[in-house]
């Protein structure tokens, strides 16, 4: 069984839309989320620290909102953005440059204690739990775990808030004339930077 680790069980009816609802189940466990500027490396920590957890296959992402004129912020730190600023001072803070265009992006990490085979998608091996577990004279007391990366990411435009569902930066983000807001959670789902991650890691899962 394959663990999507996360409180929301929005993003597992996501998964399972791509994988199978006898494939995956949710993992409520509380990671460390790292600071980085990489969603990949922040994932790839937290896919590690969840699979010693519990000892089977875990899925994490990493997700956020880049607005190319503020060079990528808030990029991976989205989610204290929204807390702080909030997502209409974010986008006060667009509104002022003439480029407006953003993208959502994410990445998935999976990891199952394995090695992986060449593939087009990356593998994280930077597991410093592992190096410093095993200390610069011992033997390796603590396995290096490989994590394979899976990214998704969709294009759009900043604009004013608008549109009552979604999530998050939902409001402000326009993908071909529509606020992700603005549309059905199905519509939203078919072209979102989760999903487009989720189909690449459901093909490869499949052969996996």
């Amino acid at each position: 069984m394959l663990r999507y680790v996360t409180t929301n069980p929005g993003k597992v009816s996501e998964a399972e839309e791509y994988l199978g609802e006898a494939s995956i189940s949710q993992l409520d466990y509380d990671y460390t989320e790292i600071q980085s500027d990489d969603l990949g490396t922040i994932a790839a920590r937290g896919a590690r620290e969840a699979y010693r957890h519990a000892g089977e296959p875990t899925l994490v992402d990493d997700a956020g909102l880049f607005v190319r004129a503020l060079d990528g912020f808030p990029g991976p730190y989205s989610s204290y953005a929204e807390d702080t600023i909030g997502v209409e001072r974010t986008w006060e803070l667009a509104r002022e440059e003439d480029d407006h265009a953003a993208s959502f992006r994410c990445v998935l990490a999976y990891c199952d204690g394995e090695g992986f085979d060449a593939s087009p998608d990356p593998v994280d091996k930077d597991d410093r739990v592992a190096a410093a577990a095993a200390g610069p004279d011992a033997d390796n007391e603590t396995e290096a775990l490989p994590v394979k990366l899976f990214a998704g990411r969709v294009r759009g435009t900043l604009v004013e808030p608008r549109g009552e569902g979604g999530f998050g930066f939902d409001p402000i983000f326009e993908h071909e004339g529509t606020t992700f807001a603005d549309m059905e959670e199905a519509e939203k789902n078919a072209i979102s930077h989760r999903g487009r991650a989720l189909a690449k890691f459901a093909e490869w899962h499949a052969e996996r």
